[in-house]
């Protein structure tokens, strides 16, 4: 089969990743699925897996190297273990990227993402940047009547990240409140619009990028901000003292140690991008109150109720198609911001 191979990292992204003709994987245990890519996202993640910040995490033994990047993964069954019910080849699929046991405790709970056991295609072991990849039963989820694999693949991972992260804001906030968005990209887009649905805050998106501030303003946005010096200013003027809940989903670049202030007292910061170090002073964590956590993608449950959510039109995926041999073409347009939401590698 055909597929994008990395061969080596680099801090500066020079390298590229090579198309090749590699062997398609196989069934090997009883609960396996292969999966004929039809899409597969390309996720600021795999920019960091090039630059090698995952290395340690990933690649602990140096010996990884190369393989198939790739989490965001949407397709048809190929072919499947023996003991595989719930799907058959030629179903059309979207793939939870954490391939879980389901029967250890966290699975139990529905923490899927914590899997004692989980691995994880595209961080670790070969992904969906080819024209199949391998997952098992506890990963894939038959999509609705009419929802293809190309219009959903992102949302594998960039939906449900997005979507956990929302939801956890939508608890926050009561009818009037204001919740800021930082980064209206692949995840922020798909933010805005579940928060549209599942709150009555008021949503201010920032973006520098004029193409994402457009789309923040059609997918309605209450306020749209272009991030600039006076953005500190602008956020206390809008909502008289600062938001109640500020996600970043950018997480780097100056922007986590902005995004904190912006939070009224009382308020929450959800970090879901990464690169970056916050430094907040302990006087303002106690004067004011805030607090500060994590998000990580979401779990399995919450990838069903996305797609729910997007089979009902209320959440849909903007996104720039590119075919596989062009990846290098799509790695670097994402990484110069080129095209606003998604960008999708099409075998």
């Amino acid at each position: 089969m055909k597929a994008a191979r990395l061969y080596e990292y680099d801090p500066e992204m020079n390298v590229q990743l090579k198309i090749e003709n590699v062997a398609a994987p196989t069934i090997t245990g009883p609960n396996e699925v292969i999966v004929k890519v039809g899409a597969a996202g390309l996720c600021r993640t795999d920019l960091h897996i090039i630059e090698g910040v995952w290395r340690e995490i990933m690649d602990t033994h140096g010996n990884l190297l190369p393989y198939i990047m790739g989490h965001e993964n949407a397709g048809w069954v190929e072919d499947v273990g023996s003991a595989v019910t719930s799907v058959k080849p030629g179903d059309a699929v979207i793939c939870h990227p954490h391939r879980s046991c389901g029967i250890c405790l966290n699975c139990r709970y529905g923490h899927d993402m914590y899997c004692d056991h989980g691995l994880f295609p595209g961080l670790g072991l070969d992904g969906g940047f080819a024209e199949y990849f391998k997952t098992n039963e506890s990963s894939v989820i038959k999509l609705n009547t009419g929802i293809t694999p190309l219009s959903v693949a992102p949302m594998a991972d960039a939906g449900i990240t997005a979507y956990r992260a929302a939801k956890k804001a939508a608890k926050l906030l009561r009818p009037g409140a204001y919740v800021l968005l930082l980064g209206i990209g692949g995840l922020g887009h798909i933010a805005l619009q579940v928060l549209k649905h599942m709150s009555g805050a008021r949503v201010i998106a920032v973006d520098r990028e004029p193409g994402a501030q457009v789309l923040a303003r059609e997918l309605g946005a209450d306020f749209v901000l272009d991030g600039g010096p006076d953005l500190l200013t602008q956020v206390a003027d809008i909502t008289g003292g600062g938001a109640h809940v500020v996600i970043d989903f950018v997480g780097e670049h100056g922007t986590e140690n902005l995004c904190w202030q912006m939070l009224r007292q009382g308020g929450d910061l959800i970090m879901v991008g990464y690169g970056g170090t916050i430094q907040v002073p302990t006087l303002d964590l106690v004067s004011r109150e805030i607090r500060i956590g994590g998000s990580l993608v979401g779990d399995y449950t919450e990838l069903v109720e996305l797609m729910e959510m997007n089979a009902d039109g209320k959440v849909m995926m903007h996104q720039t198609e590119y075919k596989l041999d062009d990846i290098n073409t799509a790695i670097s347009d994402f990484k110069n911001r080129k095209f606003t939401g998604r960008g999708v590698i099409v075998p």
